[in-house]
């Protein structure tokens, strides 16, 4: 049976910040949530890509970068190519040229967009605060490939490791709009945080997010979920129901759009474009 997991990404994990892993598997028309780990240092994240399959993962981290962008800074337009130019940088020189990109546009549309990430209200994949996903990018795409993982419509790899970009915000917002379901600052972990991240468990529970399969999980998961304040078990949860809702697709490009763009991917289970399907 395939292991169904979600993975909220860091690019900087740490005792502090780890990188949680929800795992679980199908079962009927289902997810059933058998836990969520964590992993605290990037040799313990590579020991997990490195794990035999079969596996499909949803990623909480951007795939690839905006082509307007990689045309105009004059990269590789093939994707492998581009993540070794683009991992090649420090975050210094990574962001000198991406505040050059953006300084020589116009006010409201300094970023450049992949073509899914307005669709899913999605980050730019080349913002470098607030989140700070280039660095995500950074540091999660590199590893993908060294592990030799299957990107479907990026690049081909072992197909009993699959990795899909996943994004929990999509999922969360359909239920919740655009209130504020955590934080890492103590500050802000709010009563009414916490009841936004009650109402999405009870929505994934119920079956009512978008299309994904149920949420099963023990009291003891759920209340991990609500209780974790700055989110991430819960975004670990929604990534690997999208992960599922790819797998159920898996004989159709895991519900990718067909003519995705090969170089700045797309995240699973959101709609695309009439253009794109």
């Amino acid at each position: 049976m395939t292991t169904i997991c979600g993975i909220d990404f860091t690019s900087a994990p740490s005792r502090r910040k780890r990188i949680a892993i929800a795992g679980g598997r199908r079962r009927g028309d289902d997810f059933a949530l058998d836990g969520i780990d964590a992993c605290a240092d990037w040799h313990a994240f590579e020991a997990w890509l490195a794990r035999p399959g079969p596996w499909v993962g949803g990623f909480d981290f951007p795939f690839g970068l905006p082509r307007p962008l990689v045309e105009s800074l004059g990269w590789p337009a093939e994707w492998r190519a581009l993540i070794a130019r683009y991992a090649a940088l420090s975050r210094a020189e990574i962001r000198a040229l991406f505040r050059a990109y953006c300084d020589a546009r116009p006010a409201g549309a300094k970023f450049a967009h992949r073509a899914c990430d307005i669709p899913a209200g999605a980050s730019p994949s080349m913002k470098w605060v607030n989140p700070p996903v280039a660095w995500m990018l950074h540091a999660g795409a590199p590893r993908l490939i060294a592990a030799g993982v299957h990107i479907p419509g990026l690049a081909d790899g072992d197909r009993a490791r699959v990795a899909l970009e996943a994004y929990p915000g999509y999922t969360a917002r359909l239920i919740v709009g655009r209130a504020s379901y955590k934080s890492d600052d103590p500050a802000r972990q709010t009563p009414a945080r916490r009841d936004a991240r009650r109402r999405i468990v009870a929505a994934l529970e119920a079956g009512a997010a978008a299309g994904l399969p149920r949420l099963r999980a023990s009291p003891r998961l759920m209340r991990a979920c609500i209780d974790d304040a700055s989110g991430d078990s819960l975004d670990a949860v929604i990534c690997a129901l999208q992960a599922a809702w790819g797998l159920e697709r898996g004989d159709a490009g895991f519900g990718l759009p067909p003519d995705l763009d090969p170089l700045e991917g797309w995240i699973v289970g959101v709609p695309a474009p009439a253009r794109l399907r």
